[in-house]
């Protein structure tokens, strides 16, 4: 019996489909903490003392930095799920880019952005 070289097209749309809903969620969050970025100033310290007012923009400055690091790492998210819908369309889904194997579904299911199978990612030598 010969190995497969790809997944069929059944398969692929499971893929899809999981795809598709992580990335409305993940799309749902970023615009969440980029609303929350624009809005941020919405509820100034202006009406509190001078020394609540420091300590407060301080953790303000803090809210907002996490807030932006948060939504880039979301956006890098949205990024790689459409890169995977574009492997999926091009049907090179789910293989490896170091062995050229098919990456086990339990993986993709579980990242399904993955390009790479575990024994690659981990830096472990195939045997």
């Amino acid at each position: 019996m010969t190995e497969k070289t790809r997944y069929s097209d059944e398969e692929l749309q499971e893929f899809k489909e999981i795809i598709l809903a992580k990335l409305e969620k993940a799309q749902a969050e970023y615009d969440n903490l980029c609303a929350t970025l624009r809005n941020s100033y919405g509820n100034d310290t202006a009406d509190t003392s001078p020394t609540f007012k420091v300590l407060e923009e301080g953790a303000s400055t803090l809210g907002r930095e996490e807030n932006a690091r948060l939504a880039e790492r979301q956006r890098t998210f949205i990024n790689h799920l459409k890169a995977a819908l574009n492997r999926i369309e091009n049907k090179t889904y789910g293989i490896c880019r170091v062995t050229g194997q098919l990456i086990p579904k339990e993986r993709l299911r579980a990242v399904p952005h993955a390009t790479l199978s575990i024994d690659p990612k981990t830096g472990k030598k195939q045997a």
